[in-house]
């Protein structure tokens, strides 16, 4: 079980105010099914929350270290009927979603012969950022953004 200091805690509570919740337990309580659910979510998200259908209080509680102890989760807030768990995500998805969308990438082009009896031209390029391949194999550049000539007229006021 993760440990928080208060106000790691405190910012993980108000990070989790907007959120819904993305797991609920019914009246069967913990299965193995509910908890490979919660494991999931928390590698997807993070920071989740959980719904626990139950009036039982102590039960609940019992859910919630059962939960954080398995999965290796830290418990954020239990208020009512609703549990706000964190576990942080592993490294390397953290650096895969670094990666993706930045510098250069590499683009394999396939184009026809003009005659269709020679065997296909294929060539790999390095696209940047703002750069896309088109239908007919072509490079393109992203275009600028169109900016509104009523507001650029009004000068801001």
């Amino acid at each position: 079980m993760l440990k928080l200091t208060p106000a790691e805690r405190s910012e993980l509570r108000s990070q989790a105010h907007g959120l819904n919740p993305v797991v609920l337990i019914g009246e069967a309580g913990l299965t193995p099914a509910v908890t490979k659910e919660i494991d999931a979510a928390l590698n997807a998200h993070g920071l989740i929350k959980v719904r626990v259908f139950g009036d039982d209080r102590e039960a609940r509680v019992g859910m919630y270290d059962t939960i954080c102890a398995e999965l290796g989760a830290a418990p954020v807030q239990h208020i009512g009927k609703l549990l706000v768990l964190f576990r942080p995500k592993k490294e390397e998805e953290k650096q895969r979603q670094e990666k993706k969308g930045r510098g250069m990438r590499e683009v394999t082009i396939v184009k026809p012969s003009a005659s269709g009896t020679k065997r296909p031209s294929v060539t790999r390029v390095l696209l940047k950022g703002n750069e896309r391949v088109t239908a007919g194999g072509n490079i393109k550049r992203a275009k600028a953004r169109q900016t509104s000539q009523k507001k650029s007229s009004l000068g801001g006021n």
